[in-house]
């Protein structure tokens, strides 16, 4: 039995009925141990040339059901936008499009097929290689449009996945008949578009919403004030994502969703505090909760860590004895705290240094934003030891030196440095990480000059992308030869004091996408005129953008 995707743009005669061509059954599929026989490698997955459509079919063709399923899926969450990787292995598993193996933790079995895909270019990894895309000759590969009248005839008895993309009417689809599996709605304002009201989605609207019994995932994106206790009869649910949403209270219904795997409700800047119901979720594996930066932290209820299973679990406070709460979650593979302060750290500390199979870490100083000049130092950090398979590590918070532990984190690939306020190079001790692969330096870093010392040659051997935001750094005099072996995406976000960029540029070979942001106007004459040649020599340059209108 095939699925169904039907995306529907209220305001509009007619919705986009679409098949997945791919999906040969409900049942998710057990991905086997071996690799996709048979099936090559094509990295440059947008040619249009006849005999590349045939490689795109016969690649297609030849891949196994479970990545079959898997790719054809991702066409569906990333057909407008790109979607986050631990996104979409959460969704993955809530659609049981990959199933469950006896011994295994399902998130990595998800992500390793995530991962095959990316390795035979099927999918395509954005920006910092946080989120994927369906290259376009895969896209229409997976997916068949069919007529309106096509669609309902073969939709009576099959699941269906449906995208709303809300004008702003408060104007609810008739499905009746339909099994929605999946619902996904973004709403007037996140689209940037309204042809009425902007008053986000009504309470008529969230209740037809929650009368769709049969729903395995419901995700709301965009204003929402009020989630009706409605929402506690979809007892089916395995995915809730609420995210930028003007709520400020969950409903006590929650509790009887015991199917629930993840609850998504980051972004809702006026949510403060979880139900108490939420924590007797014994199969909840992911929470999360605030991610931007300064974001209100959610504070959680007493009794979290006795939630066995939750692999994930992002934006909480910091305080309130959190801490001995954590101590219980050795299992944790994600965790986001926020608002550490010195009263509470070194309990905090010791509860994290005993999750042996933690992954990701995000900590957040209190209050250590904004405040360059006598910023918010982050407490008793030079005690604190990272678990050893640590690969995520985000520190949001003044230092007066990187701690010595940061430069033996042998597994770490991805590391952000943000409001550190250093008076010295960060770099002299990160660039002999071998696994780094994604640095983000937003005000790290108060340098107004940086030089070849900021990367030696064959300094950073594995990193790929690589950010910088401040507002103090005027020039970057030069990059040493061989430094930045593999990099190919260099942004500058933020420097708006920035008006040299560095001799040596044009030598990185695998440079291909470079972005200017809040560029100065003596830096734009520049590139226009007697440093052009640093960006029109790379030899791999592919993408070059930067504002004020100035595009290369």
């Amino acid at each position: 039995m095939p699925y169904f995707n039907c995306t529907e743009e209220i305001g509009k005669p007619d919705s986009v009925p679409e098949e997945l061509l791919g999906s040969k059954s409900q049942a998710g599929v057990v991905p086997s141990t071996s690799a996709a026989d048979g099936v090559s490698s094509s990295r440059v997955a947008d040619s249009t040339g006849e005999s590349s459509q045939e490689t795109f079919k016969s690649n297609y063709a030849k891949l196994p059901d479970y990545l079959k399923s898997c790719l054809d899926y991702s066409s569906i969450v990333s057909t407008r936008h790109p979607v986050e990787i631990g996104k979409l292995v959460r969704l993955l598993l809530a659609e049981g499009v990959i199933q469950d193996k006896p011994g295994d933790i399902m998130e990595v079995v998800a992500a390793n097929v995530v991962k095959e895909l990316i390795d035979l270019g099927m999918l395509r990894e954005v920006d910092d290689g946080s989120e994927v895309e369906v290259p376009a000759s895969y896209l229409h590969l997976s997916i068949l449009k069919l007529e309106k009248q096509d669609y309902v005839a073969k939709t009576a008895n099959s699941p269906v996945r449906r995208a709303i993309r809300d004008d702003g009417r408060d104007i609810f689809p008739n499905d009746e008949g339909r099994l929605i599996q999946s619902l996904f709605i973004i709403t007037a304002e996140r689209r940037g578009y309204s042809s009425g009201s902007t008053g986000g989605l009504s309470r008529a609207y969230m209740r037809n919403v929650c009368g769709m019994r049969f729903l395995l995932v419901l995700d709301l994106d965009g204003k929402i004030v009020y989630l009706p206790d409605e929402v506690g009869d979809l007892i089916h649910l395995r995915y809730l994502g609420v995210v930028n949403s003007d709520l400020d209270e969950l409903p006590r219904t929650l509790g009887n969703l015991q199917k629930l795997q993840t609850l998504d409700i980051r972004m809702c800047g006026k949510l403060s505090k979880l139900p108490i119901e939420v924590v007797h979720i014994q199969q909840l594996r992911h929470l999360l909760m605030s991610k931007s930066i300064g974001d209100c932290e959610i504070r959680v209820p007493e009794g979290i860590g006795k939630m066995v299973n939750l692999h994930t679990l992002s934006g909480i406070y910091g305080g309130d004895g959190i801490a001995r709460e954590l101590s219980a979650l050795t299992q944790i593979r994600h965790l986001g705290v926020k608002r550490v302060s010195e009263d509470h750290a070194g309990e905090l500390f010791a509860a994290i240094e005993k999750m042996e199979n933690l992954e990701s870490l995000s900590l957040e100083a209190e209050g250590c934003f904004f405040e360059e000049t006598s910023p918010t130092l982050f407490p008793e950090l030079d005690a604190f030891s990272p678990p050893p398979l640590l690969q995520e590590f985000y520190l949001q918070g003044g230092l007066t030196e990187i701690p010595i532990w940061l430069a033996s984190m042998e597994n770490l690939t991805r590391l952000a440095l943000s409001f550190s306020y250093l008076s010295e190079s960060p770099t002299s001790a990160l660039q002999f990480l071998p696994k780094l692969k994604h640095l983000n330096l937003w005000e790290a870093y108060k340098a107004k000059q940086i030089g070849k010392e900021f990367c030696s040659a064959g300094g950073f051997p594995a990193l790929e992308t690589l950010k910088i935001a401040s507002d103090f750094l005027v020039e970057w005099t030069e990059i040493a030869t061989g430094a930045f072996p593999r990099l190919r995406s260099l942004s500058f976000s933020c420097c708006s004091s920035l008006v040299f960029l560095p001799e040596g540029l044009q030598n990185i070979s695998t440079l291909q996408e470079l972005y200017l942001g809040s560029m100065h106007p003596d830096l734009a004459r520049r590139l226009k005129g007697e440093d052009n040649y640093k960006i029109k020599h790379i030899p791999k340059l592919e993408f070059c953008l930067a504002f004020r209108n100035f595009i290369l």
